[in-house]
């Protein structure tokens, strides 16, 4: 019975997926995406844009580099849970600290692992992002009939705000700077901008670039108003990355970001989230996509340059660029279905992008972006 399966992932429509179960026990419900990275399981599971969603591995080496305190970008995984092709290995690598399936199961997320990943990434590319149940019992006792049900009462990311579950619950100042050899993390020294960083759900290593190019963050709930970022008096804005449906978040962020380009003319700087958050507040319309792009390997076209970027993506809602008002400018697009990757005022240093200019992990070819906002900061003050 040592190949019997400890482990399963049910559709919504019924379909089961056997594997050997790893990590914590247990159940949980959630969107499934997938995602194409060679690399950077650790980031990924705990990058708190994935709150709410299973992700699908489609590379199958999965655990070869183990996991290690320096590579969270969050104090513990946000995604629900993980499937891969193949069990994890055990890690070979000389910065590994631990293993990745007791990493997961002391934080208590779920991972499958022997699952065909090849068809079900073609299911969700065909069918599109479905609702799923994850089990992992090591007596291999599931009730499908109940999983079916738990997956298809899952509510669905679309009108649900998830800003709020994982932003900051305070205000905090970030000094840290980006990784580096041999020396790793080094704090930032005197630093000429002072910035207010809006967490919707924000990745440690968007804190770091912001702190290399010269930044003194500070950074805010996602609940933060007008007064909460005027009463800082910044040089600059920033929107983090984060989950769910924009519209949603935007009840509350819209409004702030609007008073902020109302009462100031600091320039401002969105990812991802924040992104979809300016569009909105500028007067433009988010959608769903049928997949969303998720991926180290996203091929992003700068309209005003003609350059193409490698970038690193995970969203599941994208702007629609045809809402776009007079004034404000598309400046990217995806080269893989053509949808809006990026965005900027006309007349002023406001501008963001759908995809991750952090690249952690992923390529470095967007990180230009983080000293643009730099130059902006000390051209508005000079």
């Amino acid at each position: 019975m040592t190949d019997a399966p400890t482990a399963c992932l049910v559709l919504a429509d019924g379909t089961v997926f056997y594997g050997k179960g790893f990590g914590a026990t247990g159940e949980t419900q959630a969107e499934l995406c997938f995602n194409t990275a060679m690399t950077g399981y650790q980031e990924i599971m705990t990058d708190p844009s994935y709150a709410g969603q299973i992700v699908t591995f489609t590379f199958p080496h999965i655990g070869n580099v183990g996991v290690n305190a320096d590579d969270d970008e969050t104090a513990d995984p946000v995604a629900d849970g993980m499937v891969v092709k193949w069990d994890p290995t055990e890690p070979s690598n000389w910065r590994a600290q631990d293993e990745l399936g007791p990493w997961l199961a002391r934080r208590g997320r779920i991972g499958i692992g022997g699952v065909d990943t090849r068809r079900l990434t073609r299911a969700i590319r065909q069918q599109g992002a479905p609702h799923v149940a994850l089990a992992h019992d090591p007596e291999g006792n599931f009730d499908i009939e109940a999983l079916v049900t738990k997956a298809r009462a899952f509510a669905g990311l679309e009108g649900l705000d998830l800003a709020k579950t994982v932003t900051c619950a305070q205000s905090y100042r970030w000094d840290e700077k980006r990784w580096a050899w041999p020396e790793g993390y080094t704090k930032v020294e005197n630093p000429p901008h002072k910035v207010v960083a809006i967490d919707y759900g924000a990745k440690r290593n968007i804190l770091r670039c912001l702190a290399t190019v010269g930044c003194d963050v500070t950074v805010l709930p996602a609940t933060a108003t007008t007064e909460d970022v005027l009463a800082l008096n910044p040089d600059g804005v920033f929107l983090s990355n984060g989950p769910g449906d924009p519209a949603a978040t935007g009840e509350y962020a819209v409004p702030m970001i609007k008073g902020v380009l109302d009462q100031t003319d600091v320039p401002v700087f969105g990812i991802c989230l924040g992104h979809q958050m300016l569009a909105l507040a500028l007067g433009a319309t988010t959608v769903k996509m049928n997949h969303g792009h998720h991926g180290a390997n996203h091929p992003v076209k700068d309209l005003e340059t003609g350059k193409v970027e490698i970038t690193s993506m995970n969203h599941g809602f994208t702007v629609d660029s045809q809402t776009l008002p007079e004034g404000v400018v598309e400046t990217h697009v995806s080269l893989f279905d053509g949808s809006n990757c990026g965005i900027r005022m006309s007349d002023r240093p406001v501008y963001s992008v759908q995809y991750h200019p952090e690249a952690s992990p992923g390529p470095q070819d967007s990180y230009y972006l983080f000293e643009r906002f730099a130059e902006a900061m000390a051209a508005q003050k000079a």
